[in-house]
């Protein structure tokens, strides 16, 4: 059964879609703001994301944002009372797969709903990289391995799974909030310390090649950059 995470604000249409969803055979789950929106997607793996854009504590558009940073693969539809083109352009920047514009009819949502997953059933086969190359480091996501002229060098779990995060968003800022809540499940005191870690051995692993930095970024995070 395909799972469906719906973001929807408003609480009638929420549920009208939820259970229409439903009735056609899609597990959907429905958060009600876009940071409920950003936890339920982390705690559990979704075939499609349908967000409204315009949500109190955070809108549609930074929520994407956010989804695209750890699964770059989901499609993502987004829900608007606007039809001004320039929403439409920075909805499809941000990763959209398509856009409706309230009101719709069920049937046209369910339509767009079976083109898309349709077309991420066919290629389903391209996996996600499991080798990052980093400058002249090769990671070995699966084995924690960062390998460099035939040297290798064991990483941690932790380790592991904040450098893939990095490396998916190569020469791209990512948030100490959205690393912590992706590696290590929140963003308390202890476990910001204990990224700031790790972080550093991080950083002493790959000085080996100049060329690749691990630098903070004043009021957002980390950026790995070659």
């Amino acid at each position: 059964m395909p799972t469906i995470l719906l973001v929807e604000d408003d609480p009638n249409l929420g549920q009208l879609v939820q259970e229409y969803l439903t009735m056609k055979g899609y597990d959907t789950d429905r958060a009600t703001d876009g940071n409920q929106g950003l936890q339920q997607f982390m705690a559990k793996p979704y075939d499609l994301c349908i967000f409204d854009v315009m949500m109190p504590r955070k809108d549609g558009f930074t929520l994407a944002k956010e989804v695209r940073m750890s699964e770059r693969d989901v499609p993502i539809i987004f829900l608007t009372a606007k039809s001004m083109q320039e929403d439409t352009i920075q909805g499809f920047k941000v990763g959209a797969d398509d856009y409706v514009t309230k009101p719709f009819s069920m049937e046209e949502l369910l339509l767009r709903i079976q083109a898309i997953l349709r077309r991420y059933q066919r290629s389903a086969d391209v996996a996600e990289p499991t080798v990052y190359q980093i400058g002249s480091f090769s990671f070995d996501y699966p084995h924690q391995l960062l390998i460099q002229n035939g040297a290798s060098q064991k990483l941690t779990s932790k380790e592991s799974e904040l450098l893939k995060l990095l490396a998916q968003n190569l020469n791209q800022p990512v948030s100490r909030s959205f690393a912590l809540k992706m590696v290590w499940g929140d963003d308390s005191y202890f476990n910001a310390r204990s990224m700031d870690v790790y972080v550093t051995k991080l950083r002493k692993y790959l000085k080996e090649d100049a060329a690749v930095q691990l630098v903070n970024v004043h009021g957002e995070g980390f950026k790995l950059i070659v």
